[in-house]
């Protein structure tokens, strides 16, 4: 499982990211983000599979990915590392999963891209577009619910990948 799930997040890294020419990496290097691509996930669902295999990868591609388990240290402030993040990235990958909208900061998270006005790519991983909704259990303000139904739809409607861990590939 772990052998197919590494060669999955490969072939997830190769359509996700572009080849970039000698130029571009020296140009890059004089000013680096604090993260190339943002990657927003519920962990639960995806931090030991394709959240933590798709941040190695492109690790090693030299990129620099943004993973809160990988990132943050403990007592680290939330949003005092993920706005900046989010703010410096070139790319969100949005790793939809069952779990995914019960998190006020995957929710969050995927507003900021949004209103930010990245780049986001999705990848539904065990879960249909068309499953994925906010909830409201009485604890979000109804300008939170707007904020979060708003980037939710974007990118529901956002061409992406779909990836199913029982087979360990994409779709």
């Amino acid at each position: 499982m772990q052998q197919s799930c590494s060669s999955s997040a490969k072939n997830l890294c190769r359509k996700l990211v572009q080849v970039r020419t000698r130029n571009s990496i020296q140009a890059a290097a004089k000013t680096r983000p604090i993260c190339d691509v943002f990657i927003n996930h519920r962990g639960i669902d995806t931090k030991r599979t394709i959240a933590g295999l798709l941040h190695d990868h492109l690790f090693r591609l030299g990129l620099r990915p943004f993973l809160d388990s990988r990132n943050m240290k403990p007592g680290d402030r939330l949003f005092g590392k993920i706005k900046p993040a989010i703010g410096d990235c070139k790319l969100g990958v949005a790793i939809f999963s069952p779990n995914y909208c019960e998190s006020y900061f995957c929710l969050q998270e995927l507003a900021l891209l949004m209103e930010n006005k990245k780049r986001v790519i999705p990848i539904f991983c065990d879960v249909k577009p068309s499953q994925l909704q906010v909830m409201d259990y009485g604890i979000r303000s109804g300008e939170q619910l707007q904020m979060f139904k708003w980037a939710l739809e974007e990118a529901k409607y956002t061409v992406g990948l779909t990836f199913d861990t029982s087979k360990g590939y994409e779709l």
